[in-house]
């Protein structure tokens, strides 16, 4: 059966994934970039974006795995944008522009579903209200046999862990203290005795984690 993956997962040293006070102009909340600047520096995101350099180092190495073998992913509302309640701006189509960088059916979770929207580059977002379980069991059918990955945010990944639907999960842990926000590992009390647990730290100081089944 495919794989449930998790990948460039950042939380701070205090446990936050997010900070508060996420808006359309601040898709972290106060922590800002902070949380992903690690990240920005890699290969790997400037690829995403159509833009060449980026270091190839270890960050990118682990970063670049996020990609291959995936196909479909499930995020959260509020990965997907700022709104919360009714949709009042059906033509927001998140933060990545035209051509966002999953190139997969997206199924995003929210209790007010809508109708999909088709993107350049192979990206539909699929707005569906459905348990953990649900999402997953019309992800893997659109992955067509591949993997797929929970992209977040904090919220999400912690329901699909709590639900033991997760099977490879990438945290990279940032030195920073941010002091509010979304924490990831409220609830999972254990949670290391479901995986085998490898960890590197790399020259831009973050350390990163990975959780295998």
């Amino acid at each position: 059966m495919s794989q449930v993956r998790v990948h460039n997962f950042a939380v701070s040293l205090d446990g936050f994934s997010t900070g508060e006070g996420q808006s359309l102009d601040a898709p972290f909340g106060h922590a800002g970039g902070r949380l992903m600047e690690w990240f920005f520096h890699t290969r790997t995101f400037r690829d995403m974006h159509e833009e060449g350099g980026g270091g190839t180092g270890v960050d990118n190495a682990l970063a670049s795995n996020w990609g291959p073998g995936i196909g479909a992913e499930i995020m959260g509302r509020n990965k997907f944008g700022p709104q919360r309640g009714p949709w009042e701006d059906h033509d927001w189509a998140g933060w990545w522009g035209d051509n966002p960088p999953f190139h997969t059916p997206v199924f995003v979770l929210t209790h007010h579903p809508r109708s999909s929207v088709e993107m350049k580059g192979g990206t539909t977002f699929h707005f569906i209200d459905a348990s953990p379980q649900e999402a997953l069991e019309q992800a893997r059918e659109a992955a067509g046999g591949l993997d797929v990955r929970i992209g977040g945010g904090p919220s999400t990944v912690r329901e699909f862990l709590a639900a033991d639907l997760i099977d490879h999960l990438h945290v990279v842990v940032v030195p920073i203290v941010l002091g509010r926000g979304v924490r990831l590992w409220d609830g999972l009390e254990g949670l290391e005795q479901r995986f085998s647990v490898e960890s590197v730290t790399t020259p831009s100081g973050v350390t990163h984690v990975t959780f295998t089944r």
